[in-house]
């Protein structure tokens, strides 16, 4: 009798911690104003795929810029494909500050609420790539590494 495949563990499960890394950001409309993004963050899973995480990065303008989240994971979106996955996470974004607070919604002294959803792939039990979506402005892409 053969052996069956073991599924990938999805995502950080109850306690696992991941750090996540975005090399390249890519944005719907360019402007002579923006600046090269990068992101480092820090996400904490639960065994009935809640999560919260921190993110620092800098902004499209160049300013510091963080992102306290909570949020959900939803792996094995299909049957065909248990590897990919759907993750939303809402929260508080910090870092649009004058000249460019205009530049999210519901902007106040730098800091909005966001809502972030992404798309994923796991590719075994420690490495996953996923797609943020920034709302209309730009999708980030992030690779991530269970610690």
């Amino acid at each position: 009798m053969a052996a069956e495949a073991e599924e990938p563990k999805l995502l950080p499960a109850s306690g696992d911690w991941q750090i996540s890394v975005s090399p390249y950001t890519e944005h719907f409309r360019r402007s002579v104003e923006h600046r090269q993004v990068w992101a480092v963050g820090l996400e904490r899973g639960f065994a009935d795929q809640s999560l919260y995480g921190l993110m620092g990065f800098s902004n499209s303008f160049g300013q510091p810029s963080a992102y306290l989240y909570y949020g959900w994971a939803f792996p094995g979106l299909l049957q065909a494909a248990p590897a990919l996955y759907l993750k939303v996470t809402v929260g508080l974004l910090y870092g649009y500050v004058s000249p460019h607070d205009d530049k999210v919604p519901l902007n106040y002294n730098g800091l909005s609420p966001a809502i972030i959803p992404a798309l994923g792939w796991q590719f075994d039990k420690n490495w996953s790539a996923q797609v943020n979506l920034l709302g209309t402005a730009a999708v980030m892409f992030m690779v991530n590494r269970k610690l």
